[in-house]
């Protein structure tokens, strides 16, 4: 079990001048859940060369969005694209972002030119409904007929669909009970109401929720129990209630069994182990991991 937590650099331009994605495949998207659909893309990418995760930086300043807990703590995103490794070849997909201001009014010509002068990279990777340049004016298409006049390669895949016909317990933005394209915005949903079973099957892993202890918010123990301020969240929990036949992870081999309370104010971790305040104690803890399992509120 890889057990990751430090913060990751973005890749962009090396020091030399070289892009770092010059000569690999690129698939593009948002990728904010890593959910099975992401994964598929970095699959097909794989299959072409070095595969990479190519998004943008930087949209919600640019258009005044309001702040949203992201669904994967950053400190967690390369575990889970090693764990990608199964799937691709052998080969670890790597993250690469560019800042949208950057690139917000590029028409699709240029865009496409920058990714095949600038970038330099092989070839790209979209799903079928994959829009890109400015004000959002080229398709899949359109992408591949611009790749094949700059010399590179275009695959575009089919969405990855939910397997579910609908959700009973989530509505659907379109109120659609029809089945839909495996999305950020569904996991996202599916969190909001604690369905934490739909979340597994749209990341494809149980859903790992990350806090971190500071100066100010730290974590206090007793024998049987954990808790944490919200405040200390690096990423998106579930909505409130109680959760049974969750794991809380203190390292690569150290791994318990619990039930994870939220509230409006904290997350409280229980345990049956009657010594896990001495087992907290011992790891000087900075970092609490909890995945959750298919139980729901």
């Amino acid at each position: 079990m890889l057990f990751f937590c430090q913060q990751e650099d973005e890749r962009e331009i090396l020091s030399d001048g070289v892009s770092a994605v010059a000569g690999g495949v690129v698939a593009l998207g948002k990728f904010d859940a890593l959910h099975i659909g992401h994964r598929e893309l970095a699959i097909q990418a794989s299959r072409a060369g070095p595969p990479f995760l190519l998004s943008f930086v930087g949209m919600a300043k640019v258009f005044g969005w309001e702040h949203r807990a992201p669904i994967v703590a950053k400190c967690d995103r390369k575990r889970i694209l090693s764990s990608w490794v199964p799937y691709c070849g052998n080969m670890v997909p790597e993250e690469f972002q560019i800042e949208f201001s950057s690139v917000r009014h590029l028409s699709p010509q240029q865009f496409v030119e920058k990714l095949s002068k600038e970038l330099k990279v092989h070839g790209v990777v979209a799903g079928e409904n994959y829009r890109f340049g400015y004000k959002a004016a080229g398709d899949a298409l359109e992408l591949v007929k611009l790749c094949e006049e700059y010399g590179m390669e275009a695959y575009i895949i089919k969405s990855v669909m939910d397997k579910n016909q609908f959700s009973t317990n989530i509505n659907s933005n379109t109120g659609s009970k029809e089945r839909g394209q495996v999305s950020s915005t569904r996991v996202r949903e599916a969190l909001a109401v604690g369905d934490m079973k739909y979340v597994s099957e749209l990341l494809g892993r149980q859903h790992r929720l990350i806090l971190m202890a500071t100066d100010r918010e730290r974590f206090s123990f007793s024998q049987y129990k954990v808790s944490a301020p919200k405040s200390c969240l690096l990423n998106l929990a579930p909505k409130e209630g109680l959760y049974e036949k969750c794991s809380l992870l203190l390292g690569e081999e150290n791994v318990m069994l619990c039930r994870v309370i939220i509230d409006s104010k904290f997350v409280h971790i229980e345990t049956d182990y009657g010594g896990s305040s001495d087992i907290f104690g011992t790891h000087n803890l900075q970092y609490l991991h909890i995945e959750f399992g298919d139980s729901s509120t």
